[in-house]
């Protein structure tokens, strides 16, 4: 079992970081594979809308300016069983690396038949800081991006400062159940 965990954090330390932390702790739990995918550390960059507003995305269902390292990152998610997507919450949104990034896998893969997505489960993780606002709607960014590529949001978790000694341990559990899920089918 293998699960990429898309992380939007820019931060190696912090609410979100511990969220990150807590789904790799209960995927190795269930004996599952997590690789991390620090966002934050990559190039890749926002849409460039190119051609009419749909580059070769729509019909070739890849990115013109994929080598940015979208491709690649496409690519391990679509050979992984499952997904989990972390985002710390900024202005009730999914960080901006995060918000690109979706944006683009949305456009190559929401049109094809079998997506990259499809069938496969995936855990929505928010966490906002400060006021602990916009958590609702950034869980619902995420997850009309899962529904655009037919995957199955398999939880949402919300994290802020107040709840997080809990709501770390239920990514724990979370996750450890999405991994022994998909390893029973």
């Amino acid at each position: 079992m293998k699960v990429v965990i898309l992380s939007g954090t820019p931060k190696s330390e912090g609410l979100s970081a511990s969220c990150v932390s807590a789904a790799v702790t209960g995927l190795e739990k269930a004996g599952a594979s997590a690789m991390v995918i620090d966002l934050c550390k990559t190039s890749i960059g926002c849409c460039k809308v190119c051609g009419d507003g749909w580059g070769i995305c729509r019909d070739e269902n890849v990115c013109a300016y994929g080598e940015d390292g979208f491709n690649e990152v496409s690519m391990k998610i679509a050979e992984a069983d499952a997904l989990v997507i972390q985002s710390p919450v900024y202005w009730g949104e999914t960080s901006e690396v995060l918000k690109s990034f979706l944006d683009r896998f949305r456009r190559c893969e929401a049109l094809k038949e079998n997506t990259a997505l499809t069938g496969r489960e995936v855990l929505l993780i928010a966490a906002p800081g400060g006021s602990g606002n916009g958590l609702l709607t950034c869980l619902g960014q995420m997850e009309r991006a899962v529904q655009h590529m037919r995957g199955h949001v398999f939880d949402y978790i919300g994290v802020n400062r107040w709840n997080k000694e809990y709501k770390l341990k239920a990514i724990v559990a979370a996750a450890e159940a999405l991994a022994l899920r998909r390893s029973t089918r």
